[in-house]
């Protein structure tokens, strides 16, 4: 199998504007995500944005970038739009956000597509209580064969009686697909559920598709706002 890794990353940040490269200790975020990803069993490793100045670091540091258009309204319609030039039988989905993602549970999720699988993710138990009810903290369910049942940014499960036994797991944002699967994506309806929630993944659920995890014990601390940041440098 061909792998390809693909990081999305747009300058134009809702909440903090360029935080593609935000310093974080002495490097631009982008290239921090970029240098660790570098690390797994990929064939190829792209930064995607639609913006000169990311491109322009990307060039200063060495990175793979390809350009893409400007009107992708999220990192998965990012990658759909170049998905069909690139030579892979499996894509990574990165996110340009998370810069400690792990090469080693990048190889996680490739090696999940030993078998039947046809998009496997990244999740991680909750130890936070006040992450359960963070709705901005996605939460997961999953059978017996770790395939996602529902994402949600409610506390999934319901705990009735209290139980301390009950554990919560947080979904990473941070996928490996079959090629085939994702250029079917744009083809699948997005149902209420996904638009309830505003969860993209769900429309993979919704549609009969099932979604391997893979569970991590590795810090992820997505940057969301500029403060992320000095919480992210004390685990470098």
């Amino acid at each position: 199998m061909r792998i390809a890794g693909f990081i999305p990353s747009r300058y134009g940040s809702t909440r903090f504007k360029a935080k593609a490269l935000a310093d974080i200790a002495g490097k631009p975020m982008v290239i921090r995500v970029y240098e660790n990803a570098k690390k797994a069993a990929l064939d190829d490793l792209f930064v995607l944005t639609d913006d000169q100045r990311i491109a322009d670091i990307c060039q200063k540091f060495n990175a793979q970038f390809l350009m893409t258009d400007p009107q992708c309204s999220s990192g998965t319609a990012r990658i759909l739009s170049i998905i069909n030039k690139i030579n892979c039988d499996i894509a990574l989905n990165i996110q340009g956000d998370e810069p400690l993602v792990s090469a080693n549970d990048l190889d996680k999720l490739i090696n999940s597509f030993e078998d039947k699988t046809m998009v496997s993710t990244l999740i991680t138990k909750i130890n936070k209580i006040e992450d359960i009810t963070n709705p901005n903290i996605v939460k997961v369910i999953t059978d017996i064969n770790d395939n996602a049942i529902y994402f949600s940014r409610s506390p999934i499960p319901y705990n009735r009686d209290k139980l301390k036994s009950t554990s919560y797991f947080q979904h990473i944002g941070i996928y490996a697909y079959r090629k085939i699967t994702l250029q079917k994506f744009n083809n699948l309806k997005a149902q209420n559920l996904e638009k309830i929630e505003q969860l993209e993944q769900l429309r993979f659920l919704e549609n009969n598709y099932k979604i391997k995890t893979v569970e991590t014990k590795n810090i992820y601390i997505a940057v969301d706002l500029e403060s992320d940041i000095s919480e992210v440098e004390k685990y470098l």
